[in-house]
């Protein structure tokens, strides 16, 4: 059973919540850090627990959630290990994993209808990486301190 972590900030919590329905329907562990609201939050609150979860390997996917996708996006990017994708249809979902190996989906909730983003999160969660040049690209995207 693949374990996901899941996270939101206001703007994407009920999306958030549809999606870890329809994620523990399909036998997906899933650890959801919040936020458990629509009050307003912080995303780097939840983005950077949920970015050092997945650099740890405690879970094999993050999925992220915030108004246009983008912010949220950018805090865990902040991490070396991850690599996240800001995700709004299916092809770019399969481009994320087949050639980038994104260990993250971050998805603009309020942008996407619920069908659009389980269509994009099954994707994401289905596709494999290619490899090959692909790899050799993704070795070169973390910063080397001197």
């Amino acid at each position: 059973m693949e374990k996901i972590i899941i996270a939101s900030d206001h703007a994407g919590f009920r999306l958030k919540e549809k999606l870890v329905t329809w994620l523990i329907s399909h036998r997906y562990e899933v650890k959801d850090i919040g936020s458990f609201s629509e009050d307003s939050v912080d995303y780097p609150d939840f983005a950077h627990p949920l970015a050092e979860a997945v650099e740890k390997g405690d879970f094999s996917y993050g999925i992220t959630i915030c108004g246009s996708g983008n912010g949220i996006n950018m805090a865990t990017n902040k991490h070396q290990k991850i690599r996240s994708a800001v995700c709004w249809c299916e092809e770019i979902s399969k481009l994320a994993r087949s050639h980038n190996d994104a260990n993250i989906c971050s998805l603009p909730g309020r942008f996407l209808k619920e069908a659009e983003a389980i269509a994009i999160v099954k994707t994401f969660l289905t596709t494999d990486f290619e490899g090959g040049r692909h790899k050799r690209r993704i070795d070169k995207i973390p910063v080397k301190n001197p």
